[in-house]
């Protein structure tokens, strides 16, 4: 499982034209499932995003988690994330998990971090989205978790 975790002033998700989801501050999380991850991974990576100290103290460091500052996640599913750009010059998706079994992983990392006290928008499983950001800092991270391995603390 890959995600790119983007601290935001604001995000919106936009499908046909309609915006479909936004938040303010926060997190935006892009999300790419790929085969072999499983709902172990899920829960681990549902507790280090909303304990993962990215925002700023009032010294200016990074010493808060997204729950002290009363921040929101959106989760947005991006299977592009387990693409390979490592032959050729088309990417290969063949990393990538199957809609029908990466989008019940999508929907359970939704209600982990809901359950968890967090609110969560997200995007619209397989459509054409356009998505808007204001990336504040910037600040952006990769987290990378492989199928029964934890995160590094």
């Amino acid at each position: 499982m890959r995600l790119i975790l983007q601290r935001v002033s604001s995000a919106s998700v936009r499908v046909d034209g309609e915006t479909i989801s936004s938040i303010g501050a926060g997190v935006l999380v892009l999300v790419g499932v790929e085969k072999g991850d499983g709902a172990g991974q899920v829960s681990k990576v549902a507790d280090k995003m909303l304990h993962l100290r990215i925002f700023e103290d009032a010294d200016g460091r990074m010493n808060r988690n997204i729950l002290e500052v009363g921040g929101s996640l959106m989760i947005v599913s991006q299977f592009t994330l387990a693409g390979s750009l490592a032959k050729g010059r088309r990417p290969s998706f063949g990393a990538a998990e199957t809609p029908d079994k990466a989008e019940p992983l999508i929907q359970l990392l939704v209600d982990d971090l809901r359950r968890l006290g967090v609110e969560v928008e997200t995007g619209r499983f397989r459509a054409k989205m356009q998505v808007d950001l204001v990336n504040d800092g910037p600040v952006t991270f990769i987290l990378d978790v492989e199928p029964d391995c934890q995160p590094a603390p």
